[in-house]
């Protein structure tokens, strides 16, 4: 059952929504290298689309109504959007749940320090990375520090082109030959993916001939005071984020694909909020669910294992005058959810990983995970044959792209989502997503038309699930 290539069924004005929606996508991956970045970028753009903040229903009492676009937003690092529907919200929702975190390494909270007059910053990785990608290559710093009186400070350094970036150092191929018998996952330790940021030291210009100590560390605290007057100690509460530099670029002679950082999960939560931009006036109340943390297990209060969620409904359904615990239960029981996330496409350069006949390809539109998990299907949510029945008949009549696909062979290793998450509730969940070539590597590649297709799929999905 091969699927057809989707870039074969474009006329022109297909192409110029293709291209509307990467060259859009392009600009948010750029301004969202971050969860905190992602969610200011996309409550600004919600905001001019008449979503108003469910804290300001609830500061002044004004009740909820039919029609109504709400967003509430989780310390900064997720968000959830809903449309209300003409249904009652006991009848369910169709929700779009995706993650905004993606691999990367953060700084640890005492991470400055010198060594033979070169200043570092010491890091820890974040999800799941092969370490030796994060060598010798452009690397900028994303983030904020939080100083004791509260005053939050951004820092983004790297990425305008006057700007320096920062450097993970490797050992030249000259006198690499024992680092080079080593197994990939420790050619590179995890303690040496130390920043390189600085070589030049502080001179006392008062005292000539008095030697700061440490001077190149000195040298740096010193700009960073000036710049962002934050002290060394500030970096305690401080979340700074080392990403690859650079902007999202088109990838391939033909411009058909996007190369860039963080498209794990990024291009499933762009293409899914630009889905609910989109609808407008649905019978059932429509959500985005943009989370934190999945790459680490969705754990803590920003992932989908929280209770931000569930929450944020139950004080929905209290601004709507129809709160009640049953009521509650039975809007998340009825749901129906698309875990937007991504799927691993077929690599011919590897094909020994992939079963050829359920693999995503490129170019061959969404992807439908019925179940992910790794080996045995551990962790996975499996979604219902009826659902996946009623989401084919969806697809089709709205003239959507689509393929089915695991996680590579069974045994080769394997991958979760929070699909399973979600359906702990008992709502109908499935895995759907964009084809992703070198997941989880600090530049990935997706496909134009997949993308496209994406937000097809997201749009009928809201509108008819």
């Amino acid at each position: 059952m091969e699927r057809k290539n989707a870039w074969k069924t474009y006329d022109k004005t297909e192409l110029d929504l293709l291209e509307q929606t990467a060259k859009s996508y392009k600009e948010f991956l750029d301004a969202g290298k971050t969860e905190r970045e992602c969610v200011s970028t996309m409550v600004e753009e919600a905001k001019k689309a008449g979503y108003l903040s469910l804290d300001s229903y609830i500061a002044s009492g004004q009740q909820i109504q039919k029609g109504d676009k709400v967003y509430a937003v989780c310390m900064n690092k997720a968000l959830a959007l809903f449309q209300i529907g003409e249904e009652s919200l006991e009848k369910g929702m169709n929700i779009l749940g995706a993650h905004i975190d993606s691999p990367r390494l953060d700084l640890k909270q005492n991470p400055l320090y010198e060594d033979s007059e070169l200043a570092y910053l010491d890091t820890h990785y974040y999800g799941g990375v092969k370490k030796y990608h994060w060598v010798a290559m452009p690397l900028a710093l994303h983030g904020i520090v939080v100083k004791k009186d509260g005053t939050s400070v951004p820092v983004v350094i790297g990425e305008d082109a006057d700007d320096p970036v920062v450097y993970i150092t490797d050992l030249l191929i000259h006198l690499s030959g024992k680092q080079l018998e080593k197994k990939a996952n420790v050619v590179i330790e995890g303690e040496n993916l130390d920043v390189l940021i600085g070589s030049r030291p502080l001179v006392n210009e008062t005292e000539k001939g008095k030697e700061e100590k440490e001077a190149v560390k000195a040298n740096i605290l010193q700009l960073l005071k000036e710049k962002y007057g934050i002290e060394e100690e500030d970096f305690l509460s401080a979340e700074i984020e080392v990403v690859p530099a650079g902007k999202a670029r088109d990838c391939g002679l033909d411009r058909s694909m996007i190369a860039a950082y963080g498209q794990d999960d990024r291009v499933c939560a762009y293409t899914s909020f630009l889905a609910m931009l989109d609808t407008e006036a649905a019978q059932k109340t429509c959500c985005c669910l943009l989370v934190d943390k999945e790459e680490i297990g969705s754990v803590g209060a920003t992932g989908m294992q929280s209770r931000f969620f569930e929450n944020t409904l139950a004080e929905l359904l209290n601004c709507m005058g129809e709160y009640s615990e049953l009521t509650l239960r039975r809007a998340l029981k009825n749901s129906r959810m698309l875990s937007s996330d991504v799927s691993a496409a077929y690599d011919p350069l590897y094909g020994e990983a992939f079963e050829k006949k359920n693999t995503a390809y490129f170019g061959r539109g969404i992807v439908f995970n019925k179940y992910t998990g790794s080996r045995g299907k551990s962790g996975s949510n499996d979604a219902n044959a009826e659902y996946v029945g009623k989401l084919r008949d969806i697809m089709d009549k709205a003239n959507v792209a689509y393929q089915t696909a695991e996680l590579g062979k069974v045994d080769f290793g394997g991958g979760g989502t929070i699909a399973f998450i979600a359906a702990l509730y008992g709502m109908e969940v499935i895995d759907s997503g964009v084809a992703v070539l070198s997941m989880h590597a600090p530049w990935e590649v997706t496909s134009k038309a997949d993308i496209y297709e994406a937000r097809k799929c997201y749009q009928a999905f809201l509108k008819n699930a």
